[in-house]
């Protein structure tokens, strides 16, 4: 097993997908704006749309489940990445963390 490539917070880029994997509870709580909403739990079996060659940028709460996400997508054939430290690492550095209903916290 290859290891999963891995980017910080500083590195994820505007231009490329942003999948968040938290839960629906989580998501609601706080997010990265442009961020694409897909649990963990439903990945398995949804249909993520992605042009061929694009990177998808994985992130959840700390790291843990983005891991499990983008091994599963890059067994998908799919050029997926790992955000560490995750949405803790994002609010920690001062990144916006937006909700539903405005300014959203990370859950």
């Amino acid at each position: 097993m290859s290891a999963i490539p891995e980017i910080t917070v500083d590195e994820v880029r505007d231009d490329l997908i942003l999948l968040d994997v938290r839960e629906a509870d989580e998501w609601a709580a706080g997010r990265a704006p442009g961020a694409i909403h897909l649990a963990l739990s439903e990945l398995a079996g949804a249909t993520l749309d992605v042009e061929p060659g694009a990177t998808v940028q994985v992130i959840c709460k700390v790291g843990g489940r983005s891991a499990q996400a983008t091994a599963y997508l890059r067994d998908q054939g799919v050029d997926a990445v790992n955000v560490v430290g995750g949405m803790l690492a994002w609010a920690a550095s001062g990144r916006e963390v937006v909700a539903d209903d405005g300014p959203g916290r990370v859950a």
